[in-house]
C-alpha cells in the first residue's frame, strides 16, 4: 500500500477535484492513540490493490496536521473523529466511520461505482 501524504489544507480543493475521476480515501491518524495504530495496521494488512482498484490512499497525521484535520470536518460536513476514514467521491464524502470500524472490507463496500 502507498499512502500520499496530506499535509496542507490546500491539497483538500485538489482532492476533492480529483474525486470526480478517482475515488478517495482519507484516512486520519492519531500518532499518540492507540486504537488509531492498531486501525491503521489492519488497514495496511488487509489492503488488497486489485480490490481497491482506482481508490487513492491518503495519510494525515492529525497531530501534526490539526488544521487539515478540522478543514476535513467542515468541508466534507462530517463530525471529527480520531482515527476516522472517509470516501470522497464527486466532491462529497459518501461514507466514512472510526475507531474500530475501520476495514479494508468496509471501505471497499462503500465505494460508489
Amino acid at each position: 500500500m502507498n499512502w500520499n501524504q496530506l499535509t496542507e489544507v490546500s491539497q483538500l480543493h485538489a482532492i476533492k477535484e480529483e474525486s470526480f475521476n478517482q475515488p478517495v480515501l482519507l484516512f486520519k491518524h492519531s500518532t499518540r492513540c492507540s486504537i488509531s495504530s492498531a486501525s491503521l495496521s489492519r488497514m495496511e494488512r488487509q489492503w488488497k490493490q486489485e480490490e481497491a482498484g482506482e481508490l487513492k490512499p491518503y495519510y494525515l497525521d492529525l497531530i501534526a496536521n490539526r488544521p487539515v484535520s478540522n478543514e476535513i470536518a467542515e468541508l466534507f460536513e462530517v463530525e471529527h473523529q480520531s482515527p476516522q476514514v472517509l470516501i470522497i467521491q464527486n466532491g462529497a464524502c459518501v461514507y466514512h466511520t472510526s475507531h474500530m470500524d475501520i476495514s479494508f472490507g468496509n471501505v471497499v463496500e462503500n465505494i460508489s461505482n
